[in-house]
């Protein structure tokens, strides 16, 4: 089954594409072999992520304009908040990228948070490597909006656009440096509101202490997404740090960042919250409880 599955992932059969990331989102028994036998892939995933309301999912629409244009195909991932009903996507922000559904160079997937912390689904390691055996040119990732915890996207792409709008200007101001530090490429959308010019000046001053890290100064784009505006800038941008990530130690640290992940949740696999609960609880009543001696059983 998983041999068959394989075959046509490979050749870039959508049915098989979006089955398989259905049975790794449910742990159906097996799905750890298909991902033993990927191959090795370097298909770049390229990370959008920033504030509700920043226009990230206009900004897409009008990326996958600009790939499909340069005739390239691509994946995209939508990491939507999850209903606390049910841990489903809520799936409002992809009706504006409707018109790529059916077309032949795009894949588009929703997928939950299902209450992960980091902005990202549980999975979205896998899914990932998943895609990247696929014969798309680009895999491009859009988190959910929910602030400091979305640095979770760091180990994640090899190119990380972080999207603000003017009216951020506060809100910069208390960011803590792990949002500000991620950026690989920063946009300022919705540049023909009215203090454009003077947030991106803000902005550039405020990340001058940091650009000794990074080999290039760090891009700041205005774009208009509605008029699709600055998304060529945009893609410049994103393919000129691509040829540099390629060349730098980066790609090596991510990697090793998904698989300290990978091995640290496996770990915990067994670790259940109610479990632990119930067993300091009778510690407890014992009067026998010592969270050190506790941690080590684990």
């Amino acid at each position: 089954m998983w041999d068959q599955l394989l075959s046509k992932i490979l050749h870039g059969d959508i049915k098989s594409i979006a089955r398989c990331i259905s049975l790794i989102e449910n742990e159906v028994p097996g799905y750890e072999e298909l991902l033993k036998a990927l191959p090795h892939h370097t298909t770049p995933i390229v990370g959008i992520t920033g504030p509700p309301g920043a226009g990230k999912s206009t900004l897409v629409d009008a990326l996958i304009g600009a790939l499909v244009q340069q005739e390239k195909s691509v994946a995209v991932l939508c990491v939507d908040p999850s209903s606390p009903f049910h841990l489903g996507a809520v799936l409002g922000d992809r009706i504006r990228m409707s018109s790529w559904y059916n077309h032949p160079s795009v894949f588009i997937r929703s997928l939950a948070t299902r209450g992960s912390l980091g902005g990202l689904h549980p999975h979205i390691i896998e899914i990932t490597e998943l895609l990247k055996v696929t014969p798309f040119d680009y895999i491009l990732v859009e988190t959910v909006g929910v602030g400091q915890s979305e640095i979770e996207i760091v180990g994640l792409a090899d190119c990380t656009t972080v999207v603000l709008v003017p009216e951020a200007g506060d809100e910069i101001q208390t960011m803590k440096a792990g949002l500000m530090e991620i950026a690989d490429i920063f946009i300022v959308n919705k540049a023909d509101r009215p203090d454009a010019d003077l947030f991106l000046r803000n902005l550039r001053s405020m990340l001058a202490p940091s650009f000794s890290r990074h080999s290039t100064e760090v891009p700041i784009i205005k774009t208009i997404a509605s008029q699709k505006q600055g998304i060529s800038d945009w893609l410049q941008a994103i393919e000129a740090h691509l040829v540099i990530h390629k060349e730098s130690d980066k790609r090596a640290w991510l990697l090793a960042e998904r698989a300290y992940h990978l091995i640290e949740r496996n770990r915990m696999k067994d670790v259940n919250k109610q479990r632990l609960k119930e067993a300091i609880e009778d510690l407890q009543r014992r009067h026998a409880f010592n969270l050190y001696q506790f941690v080590q059983q684990f």
